[in-house]
């Protein structure tokens, strides 16, 4: 049992989220829980461009363009993506101020900083 006045542990934030900040950021941590998800997440994020066509990603994975497209969607419709089309295909790439949010939750200024 600690002393009256101390803490028994350092807290991991500097200060608690609020419910409101807890309500933008559930959606965008559903969206990044799921395996398949994540992995688009980190693959687009490998490119060195910094955005990937629907066309490439579908290669990295045993599932139909359908269920890719659907994750895509997913992610995009959360905000963690951001997607422009051209001419038929459709190129996605990571919004930083989404990663940030999450990042910044975790208390980590170095990743909320850089927007990875």
């Amino acid at each position: 049992m600690s002393e009256p006045g101390f803490a028994c542990c350092t807290p991991l934030t500097g200060t608690a989220m609020s419910a409101e900040q807890a309500e933008q950021v559930a959606p965008l941590l559903k969206a990044l829980a799921d395996p398949v998800r994540l992995r688009l997440v980190s693959l687009i994020a490998a490119t060195e461009s910094g955005e990937a066509c629907v066309c490439d990603l579908n290669a990295a994975f045993d599932l139909t363009q359908a269920t890719v497209s659907h994750h895509l969607k997913v992610l995009h419709s959360a905000g963690v993506l951001r997607r422009e089309k051209r001419g038929v295909w459709a190129y996605y790439a990571l919004r930083p101020e989404a990663l940030s949010a999450v990042a910044t939750l975790f208390g980590s200024p170095a990743l909320a900083g850089t927007g990875a």
